[in-house]
């Protein structure tokens, strides 16, 4: 089966699920499984949501655990206030008031890129929250921005911008389809969407990096045991993020996959899965 086939809904919106108030914000998740928490945090691609993300890996990591993947405040269905200021302070209380309203004391985090510099963060400021961390093709750690990360947050919504920056996603250019660019297009401009999105990215963009990174010296200091992941062929996120992470992360253990892009938990879903399903599962023998 095609991503773009597997892209289709099999119900009225698959993409919206749950819904909760996680520190004030009317808060969109998936909730799957059972077992120990994992919590999956999305990235920032334009018309993003958790579903969007992680569809392909929730069914195989739910056999295990029970998964819940939010849509971050201005993603995905999540409430959208007006004015409201996006920031790694606010993304970090939205996934703590998560795990406060589910009464979930500590969780498994995993982190695709922008998420994986939210998990950081997270892991740093509440580290009695997190058991094991993941993070995949993750900001959090200075780096020039990459020409593919530029197109990415400075997207305006066409077919054509669309299917430009899904080419900077993926090595395999077979699972671009111009189906699957349309159907991304039209979910990044679903109302409310494309303005939150163009709010919290504006050039110049280097900035943006730069507030997603945590400290050195933090990051040095994390305990957790903890799976980097990352695509040899990333045009987006730079492979040596996650060479730096590896080396700064005392209890960290490294994972890169060739013929991959940015789109690992996509372009390796089964492996993926089973890689950080793995991962998680020993830290009950512990």
């Amino acid at each position: 089966m095609s991503v773009s086939q597997l892209e289709r809904p099999t119900q009225s919106n698959p993409e919206v699920a749950h819904t909760i108030t996680a520190a004030g914000i009317r808060t969109n998740y998936h909730d799957v499984g059972s077992g120990d928490p994992v919590l999956l945090i999305h990235g920032s691609g334009p018309g993003v949501s958790a579903w969007a993300n992680w569809r392909l890996v929730m069914p195989a990591l739910s056999e295990r655990a029970r998964v819940i993947a939010p849509d971050m405040v201005g993603f995905g269905f999540s409430e959208r206030p007006a004015g409201f200021h996006y920031g790694m302070d606010a993304w970090v209380r939205q996934a703590v008031g998560l795990l406060d309203a589910l009464g979930i004391e500590r969780a498994d985090l995993v982190g695709n890129s922008f998420g994986g510099g939210l998990a950081l963060a997270l892991a740093i400021r509440h580290p009695e929250r997190v058991r094991r961390l993941v993070l995949m093709g993750s900001v959090g750690v200075p780096f020039p921005i990459t020409r593919g990360l530029d197109a990415v947050w400075g997207y305006t919504p066409s077919v054509q911008n669309m299917r430009a920056i899904m080419d900077y996603f993926a090595f395999n250019r077979d699972l671009m389809s111009d189906d699957l660019a349309r159907m991304r297009y039209e979910a990044s401009i679903r109302p409310g969407f494309q303005e939150s999105f163009s709010a919290m990215f504006p050039a110049p963009r280097q900035r943006w990096v730069d507030t997603l990174a945590s400290a050195e010296q933090d990051i040095r200091a994390i305990p957790h045991e903890t799976l980097i992941v990352h695509g040899r062929e990333d045009q987006v996120i730079p492979l040596s993020n996650s060479y730096t992470l590896a080396e700064w992360i005392g209890n960290a253990q490294m994972h890169v996959y060739g013929h991959c892009g940015h789109w690992t938990q996509i372009e390796h879903a089964a492996r993926f899965a089973r890689l950080v399903g793995d991962f998680l599962a020993e830290a009950a023998k512990d």
